[in-house]
């Protein structure tokens, strides 16, 4: 029988296969070092182990599995007694005597999270162990300070950084800052002014812009009204990228629920043939995007049913519906015909003010949005985060209110924009321009104790070799994964790459790296998962 590979374990399995690369030379150092001991511990024992065997086994009688299984039992705890005995001797705490004067023998050592503080008693004899060391977070430095951890110094990543840097696989044009987030100070910066084709990384200043105009806890609604005097039922878009017509809607809005709760309405009315409509007028504007049609992006429309996507993906690029919204109002329209309720062929239209409302949904918080965007690089929820921030601050709801939006709420958080320019919220634009200094700023703005609403920014960011757009990253660098979360981004010839990373002291650290004129994409990444990588393992000071 053929056994299915189960899909949880498909996805974990590159995981797997990282982490046992890692601790595989551990592991067998550490059998080396015990198989004399075992063999020993086994050969003493053995005279032992025969004689209770004799001893349970009357000759007269058959031996069954059973009997078998009892042998094997009283043979296994008694080498595992030999074998306990043997590496003793033990103390009246359970923690064997040897490990404990070795302990007791390093020098001090302890965290703040091993300590007696802890939930343990206090030890301060001399030969007492000291507490371990505490372990570095990811996020150092979100909830308080890490100025107590030395930051690195600018000499040493300046000669850490260069030399990765000059890679040639990096093209014509590169620009790099760092900065540690806890203070803002500027660790090392190479053309740190210099504007340049930031591709997706622009997803960053979407996001505080949304976060900042909307706020991280709005949500998107849409509606199904009906004309007051009339059989006409109209589907309103409000924007949401993010709802779905799948029966598991994973806490995403349903169109699912909406159907259901709008045909209750409507038999409430004594409704069961209606005609259908739909509103996307919130948006204005043209909904192709300048670079046209791409599998990378839907038209932008106010109304969208699973990101108009025609084969069941959640992310990446595949063929959109040419019309999101038609194709969002035939699904509901199948939905409500499920419920008994018939409909016409839908048709574009506007509701009034006079519409009464039969049933709504919501998505879920933006933040939630702005982290799916984030992790996956979803250019559609981008786009649409865009226009969230041109509705929040008055403007219109297209590609250029959105930009001018974006600009003028980073203005307002006061951060450097000198050079910057936004044409749209994805970065698939070619024109857009950003700076390492910007990207870096952002950063570090979403990690300021007084802006909590910005911080989905940090916890949505990719993680190295685990999450989103770096899973498939980092897969021969251990030195990186785990720990560095970034923003990717790619077109043909620019390669960018920003984020936070904790070094090896514990500082949290945030990056930008910006190449442009790049010709081989896979090594360009490389390049820069190496640079991110080194300043995870660098003290540098």
């Amino acid at each position: 029988m053929v056994v299915p590979e189960l899909r949880a374990w498909r996805a974990a399995r590159p995981h797997v296969v990282r982490i046992k690369r890692t601790v595989q030379p551990h592991v067998t150092r550490v059998a080396q070092a015990v198989q004399p001991r075992v063999t020993k511990a086994a050969q003493s024992v053995r005279p032992q182990v025969v004689r209770a065997a004799q001893a349970v086994r009357p000759r007269s009688v058959k031996v069954t599995t059973p009997r078998l299984t009892a042998v094997a039992a009283t043979a296994g705890l008694a080498l595992a007694a030999g074998a306990v005995a043997f590496a003793g001797p033990w103390d009246s705490s359970g923690q064997r005597t040897a490990e404990r004067d070795w302990a007791a023998s390093r020098e001090g050592e302890g965290g703040a999270d091993h300590g007696a503080d802890h939930g343990r008693s206090a030890d301060t004899s001399p030969t007492a162990p000291k507490p371990a060391p505490s372990a570095a977070s990811v996020l150092t430095g979100l909830g308080g300070s890490t100025v107590s951890v030395p930051a690195p110094t600018q000499k040493a990543l300046t000669s850490t950084l260069d030399r990765l840097l000059g890679d040639p696989a990096l093209g014509g044009r590169r620009t790099a800052v760092v900065v540690d987030v806890a203070t803002g100070k500027r660790l090392y910066g190479k053309g740190a002014d210099d504007a340049q084709t930031p591709a997706s990384t622009t997803k960053i200043a979407t996001a505080v812009a949304a976060l900042s105009a909307a706020g991280a806890d709005h949500r998107i609604e849409t509606r199904a009204i009906l004309e007051p005097g009339t059989k006409e039922v109209v589907l309103v878009g409000g924007g949401d990228p993010t709802l779905t017509a799948r029966k598991e809607a994973a806490g995403w809005a349903s169109l699912r629920t909406l159907a259901d709760e709008t045909a209750t309405a409507l038999k409430a009315r004594h409704l069961n043939q209606v005609t259908l409509s739909y509103d996307t007028s919130l948006y204005t504007g043209p909904a192709l995007h300048p670079i046209g049609s791409n599998p990378n992006l839907a038209p932008v429309s106010a109304l969208m049913v699973d990101e108009a996507r025609t084969d069941g993906s959640a992310s990446g690029p595949v063929t959109r519906a040419a019309d999101p919204a038609a194709d969002a109002a035939v699904k509901f329209a199948g939905l409500l015909e499920a419920k008994g309720i018939k409909t016409t062929t839908p048709g574009p239209s506007k509701a009034t003010n006079r519409s009464q409302s039969l049933a709504s949904v919501s998505s879920p918080p933006l933040s939630a949005l702005i982290e799916r965007m984030l992790t996956n690089s979803d250019n559609d929820i981008a786009e649409a985060m865009a226009r969230q921030v041109a509705l929040a601050t008055g403007r219109a709801a297209d590609f250029d209110g959105g930009a001018a939006a974006i600009d003028a709420e980073l203005k307002k958080l006061g951060l450097p924009l000198s050079g910057a320019h936004f044409t749209d919220g994805s970065g698939l634009n070619r024109d857009d321009r950003l700076t390492a200094d910007l990207l870096t700023a952002l950063l570090v703005k979403a990690g300021d104790p007084a802006h909590p609403e910005l911080r989905p920014i940090l916890t949505g960011l990719p993680v190295a070799g685990f999450t989103g757009t770096l899973s498939d990253r980092y897969a021969d660098d251990a030195s990186g994964t785990g720990l560095v979360r970034a923003k990717t981004g790619t077109l043909t010839g620019v390669n960018t790459l920003a984020g936070t990373v904790v070094d090896a002291d514990g500082r949290l650290l945030a990056f930008a790296f910006l190449a442009s004129d790049t010709t081989d994409p896979s090594a360009a990444q490389s390049a820069l998962d190496r640079t991110a990588s080194a300043l995870a393992g660098c003290g540098c000071r």
